[in-house]
């Protein structure tokens, strides 16, 4: 009897044994893939994982406070003493007509002068080439103007009628405008552009039900200075530095990427 007995266990035991493989097997690979979950999601909470990603900006409107006007004048004369003696002349007209309009000697700078000789083309009388002769001397002296007294520069560059009128060829460029406590609206975008990045970060996170946690990695973005109500299509790839327009928008991003929780 006890011998059937035993046999009859054994015969069931074999009758099961597929279903309780099965049934071990489906254990086994529901533990794995929990593991693994877990591993997928401690892994994304921790530096390994790409968390959350989102840039900030900031921008600020500004008027600069420096202005640089640049030009030049030129002179020709037979021999190098003539174009010398015509260009100090007009040189002395040009600083006088500078402080005659509230230019300081310090805010004044000329260059020393260029020269070059200058030649004309010589044809025959059926219109072939024979060469170039020297014809004489020109000479070049460039000035700039530096000033923080931004109107009075700007009305001086746009009127330089007297001059043209006492004889001096003036070649006047368009002012230039800078900013000189760049540095410092600088580093204050980049608090605000930081703290911009952070709060989208908090606000994604928020909205996923869940809490920011490490800070991965930051990388910040060119900066832009454009004219003001110029669109963002003055932005270039490598940053651009606008100094044309005395009112201009300055413009930095920042991209942070977070771990969370």
């Amino acid at each position: 009897m006890e011998e059937n007995g035993n046999s009859s266990k054994g015969g069931l035991f074999m009758q099961y044994r597929p279903v309780l493989i099965a049934l071990i097997a489906g254990i086994c690979a529901i533990i794995c893939v929990s593991i693994f979950t877990g591993n997928i999601i401690q892994y994304k909470k921790n530096a390994g994982g790409t968390g959350i990603t989102a840039t900030g900006s900031a921008s600020v409107d500004f008027e600069s406070d420096l202005v640089v006007w640049r030009g030049s004048f030129s002179v020709e004369g037979d021999t190098p003493k003539d174009a010398f003696a015509s260009i100090k002349k007009d040189a002395e007209l040009v600083k006088s007509y500078l402080r005659d309009n509230g230019v300081d000697e310090n805010e004044m700078v000329f260059s020393s002068v260029s020269i070059s000789p200058t030649y004309t083309s010589q044809y025959d009388e059926e219109g072939r080439y024979l060469g170039d002769i020297q014809t004489g001397y020109e000479l070049t002296q460039s000035m700039t103007v530096t000033s923080q007294d931004i109107d009075k520069v700007e009305l001086i560059s746009r009127d330089i009628s007297n001059l043209i009128e006492s004889g001096v060829e003036l070649q006047s460029n368009l002012p230039e405008y800078y900013y000189t406590k760049l540095d410092e609206l600088k580093l204050d975008l980049i608090t605000k552009a930081t703290a911009n990045a952070k709060e989208r970060i908090d606000l994604v996170a928020s909205g996923c039900g869940a809490q920011t946690d490490k800070l991965l990695t930051a990388s910040l973005g060119v900066f832009q200075i454009t004219a003001t109500n110029s669109g963002t299509e003055s932005y270039s790839y490598g940053g651009s530095f606008n100094t044309s327009s005395r009112f201009k928008t300055a413009n930095i991003t920042v991209r942070l990427n977070y771990s969370v929780k």
